[in-house]
C-alpha cells in the first residue's frame, strides 16, 4: 500500500480579513488614515521607515566598504554611474533616479569626482560621467558587503524571489501614481 502523504501538515488558507477582524493601521499621521484608505496611509508609514533604514544602510555599507564621507544620494548616483559600465550624463542619472531637481544630483556628481571616484568626459555641451578604478572597487567592495550581510539574510527560495520582484514592480506603479498625484497638485 503507497505511503500517504500524511507527512506533511495540511495548508490552510489564510484567513480573510473582514469587519470584525479589522485592525487599528499602524501609520505616522492618523488624521490621513481616517479617509478612505487607511490602507494608504499604512503603506505610506511602512515606506518612511524602510525608506530611511535603506538610506542608513546604504550608508553605513559605504563607509564600511572604506568610504566613510558619503550621503546617501551619493551611493545611488556613484552605483548607477557604476551601472553597466557605461558613460551617463547629469539628466539621466537625475531621470533614471527620479529626481527632479538635477542641482542635488549635480553636486553629488561633483563630490564624488572630489573623492576620486569618477572622471568626466566632455563632448560638445554635454558632460558625461563613468567610474574610474577607485569608483569601480568601492562598488565592488559595497557589493561583497551586501551580500555578506544583508543577502545572506535572504531565503533564496523562488517564493521570496517572486515576492521581491512583485513588490518591485507594484513600487514602480505606485510611483508613477505619487508622480501624477504631485504633478496634479502642482497645478492646483
Amino acid at each position: 500500500m503507497p505511503k500517504e502523504k500524511a507527512d506533511k501538515p495540511a495548508s490552510t488558507p489564510a484567513p480573510v480579513p473582514s469587519a470584525s477582524m479589522a485592525k487599528t493601521p499602524i501609520v505616522s499621521s492618523s488624521h490621513l488614515a481616517s479617509g478612505r484608505s487607511a490602507e494608504l496611509s499604512e503603506f505610506e508609514f511602512g515606506m518612511i521607515i524602510a525608506g530611511n533604514a535603506f538610506n542608513r544602510w546604504a550608508v553605513r555599507c559605504m563607509a564600511a566598504a572604506g568610504m566613510k564621507d558619503m550621503a546617501n544620494l551619493d551611493v545611488l548616483v556613484l552605483h548607477h554611474i557604476n551601472h553597466r559600465a557605461r558613460e551617463k550624463k547629469l539628466s539621466d542619472i537625475a531621470f533614471i533616479l527620479n529626481i527632479e531637481d538635477t542641482h542635488v544630483v549635480n553636486y553629488s556628481l561633483k563630490k564624488l569626482q572630489t573623492l576620486g571616484l569618477v572622471h568626466t568626459e566632455k563632448r560638445g555641451k554635454e558632460v558625461l560621467y563613468a567610474t574610474n578604478e577607485a569608483g569601480q572597487a568601492l562598488c565592488k567592495k559595497y557589493f561583497e558587503i551586501r551580500e555578506q550581510v544583508l543577502v545572506s539574510g535572504l531565503s533564496g527560495d523562488g517564493t521570496e524571489s517572486f515576492e521581491l520582484s512583485e513588490l518591485a514592480r507594484f513600487l514602480r506603479v505606485l510611483s508613477g501614481l505619487y508622480d501624477q498625484a504631485a504633478r496634479s497638485a502642482a497645478s492646483m
